[in-house]
């Protein structure tokens, strides 16, 4: 969409009635809006994804709702399985924000599936963890559980667009700690989103950390205030106008290969001071036969893989390690799978091994 819904399915025919409005007018006839439109496509389904901060009122939604609608950005539909909390003013509030909730319990429980499948959102906007960061959960723990649920995401649509927060800062008198764990924990985001995104379904950071003040934008160091909900609509309001306007699209038909579900899972099985080793099982979760794969590690506290079997690696300077499959493990038929070994070095105060893991396949074209 350019301001309004887009040629896509979703392009606003506005400009068009004003064009006819122009040239009708003069000649004595007029016209009711929609009464000359073509069949409206279906609207894009957003879905507002997290816990209280998202929900439980939060208002942040209408405010970013109200903006979308008055820049011209017609053909959209919030979605989720909880209704509007209030707010005091007109907006769509369907949301998927529950107080109280962690993304680690959420990906735990697969609670999310069944609420994608209620709602068939196109985009997840989605501000989670902040219970979890509270709870002192390990930052690699709730990225695993980050991406599981970007799993299941792709799983309900396989071109899903996945816009993810960084945390608002949080310092509420009862955790004195949770003002930096916010901070760690965030700048571990954009590492795991380069990682875990992909060309068909992207995932794209929005800061909503930086300029926001707990004491100015809260009423509590954690909830925002009205002041806290125009920034966070702020903040996410260029992010998703710039999707609406790439649009959502059809499935592209290629000839050549077509994205196949799959998982990956970490383990280490031995550590010493400065490294680990470590392996990682990929599994083809998707109803036809996979017929190669690539595994992403981001491994945790700053270590590096050194050295690889059963695949082929490529190493991101930081640290981000590609890996491939190789000859003989790529084909992978509908729940086998396939393990990969690698020994990696850590810095020598690192905690315990840990990586966020993430893996895609492809399938022969039909």
């Amino acid at each position: 969409m350019h301001r309004t819904p887009h040629s896509s399915p979703h392009l606003r025919i506005v400009s068009v009635l004003s064009l006819l409005a122009a040239l009708l007018l003069p000649l004595g006839m007029t016209y009711a809006p929609g009464a000359l439109s073509a069949p409206r496509a279906d609207p894009v389904r957003v879905m507002p994804l997290g816990d209280s901060i998202t929900g439980s009122p939060g208002c942040w939604r209408a405010v970013l709702w109200n903006r979308l609608v008055n820049s011209g950005y017609r053909n959209i539909d919030f979605v989720g399985t909880l209704p509007p909390q209030g707010c005091g003013q007109a907006h769509d509030g369907d949301n998927e924000g529950h107080g109280g909730e962690l993304v680690t319990s959420v990906a735990d429980q697969n609670l999310l599936p069944g609420r994608l499948a209620s709602t068939r959102p196109d985009i997840v906007v989605m501000h989670f963890g902040t219970n979890d960061v509270w709870s002192s959960i390990a930052p690699d723990r709730i990225l695993a559980a980050y991406t599981k649920l970007v799993g299941q995401m792709r799983a309900s649509d396989p071109d899903m667009r996945i816009l993810v927060a960084q945390l608002i800062p949080m310092n509420p008198s009862s955790c004195a700690g949770c003002a930096q764990r916010v901070v760690d924990f965030n700048a571990l985001i954009p590492g795991w989103a380069r990682a875990t995104g992909t060309a068909r379904s992207p995932v794209t950071v929005v800061d909503q950390w930086t300029g926001f003040s707990t004491a100015a934008d809260t009423y509590d160091g954690v909830h925002p205030n009205a002041s806290g909900d125009d920034k966070i609509a702020a903040r996410w309001f260029p992010a998703l106008s710039a999707v609406l306007d790439a649009g959502v699209p059809p499935d592209p038909g290629d000839p050549g290969e077509d994205p196949a579900a799959c998982t990956a899972r970490f383990r280490a099985l031995s550590s010493w001071q400065g490294g680990y080793q470590g392996e990682v099982t990929v599994t083809n979760t998707s109803d036809s036969a996979v017929r190669g794969w690539t595994a992403t590690v981001v491994p945790a506290h700053g270590a590096r893989l050194t050295q690889l079997w059963n695949g082929s690696l490529t190493t991101a300077a930081d640290g981000t390690a590609t890996v491939g499959n190789a000859a003989w493990n790529g084909t992978l038929a509908p729940g086998a799978s396939a393990t990969f070994g690698f020994v990696a070095t850590a810095p020598a105060s690192a905690g315990p091994p840990a990586a966020a893991v993430t893996c895609t396949g492809t399938t022969p074209a039909a």
